[in-house]
């Protein structure tokens, strides 16, 4: 069963897989919980903490620039899935939009369902990450965690906070939910952390 969903990459693939990843066939759906079921016509995007309060509707977010991207996906939980194509705005477009506290250096990010998963300032606001709302050319499934989800495409999969509803700027760091469970605080797939040093 192993080798008709995932496979070895080819050595010439060195480059993009990180180490003890297998590519996946299709693209895994791994959830904790229910899957949330949220209307665009009520979704909301709150932003909280050490930054100017504000909210965002869907029709909000959909004047902002919108761009295509072409990322590869890698799971904690081994698998990797190349090129998936997005459509979302830019996180550096998006937080142009806000004031944010200039002792502000980590973000939590809350989600309908209860997740919440945490960030570096530094980490946050990169060029390459981005909110998405459609994969591969048709709105984001709930499944993957439409209708908005963050992709941050240079750490782990666990990072990219599915059903995303709420920024949250702080001074210190406040971990998230896997992270209070044994995941590595920042999970950066070349360096493999993928756990907290206590369990090794």
């Amino acid at each position: 069963m192993f080798g008709k969903f995932f496979q070895k990459p080819d050595t010439d693939l060195d480059d993009r897989v990180p180490p003890g990843q297998y590519l996946a066939q299709g693209f895994p759906i791994l959830t904790y919980g229910a899957t949330p079921q949220i209307d665009r016509n009520t979704w909301k995007l709150e932003v909280s903490g050490l930054a100017k309060p504000a909210t965002f509707s869907w029709e909000d977010l959909m004047k902002l620039p919108q761009t295509e991207f072409t990322a590869d996906f890698h799971c904690v939980t081994r698998w990797s899935k190349l090129d998936v194509k997005w459509r979302g705005i830019k996180m550096t477009d998006f937080v142009a939009q806000l004031e944010i506290d200039p002792t502000a250096q980590y973000v939590l990010m809350h989600c309908y369902g209860g997740y919440t998963t945490n960030l570096s300032v530094e980490d946050f606001v990169r060029e390459e990450n981005f909110l998405a709302f459609e994969l591969f050319g048709e709105p984001l499934p709930a499944d993957h965690g439409g209708p908005m989800r963050v992709v941050v495409p240079h750490l782990y999969a666990w990072k990219s906070a599915k059903w995303i509803s709420g920024f949250e700027f702080l001074e210190t760091e406040e971990l998230g939910f896997w992270e209070r469970n044994g995941y590595h605080r920042r999970g950066e797939p070349w360096a493999e952390e993928r756990y907290s040093n206590f369990f090794g």
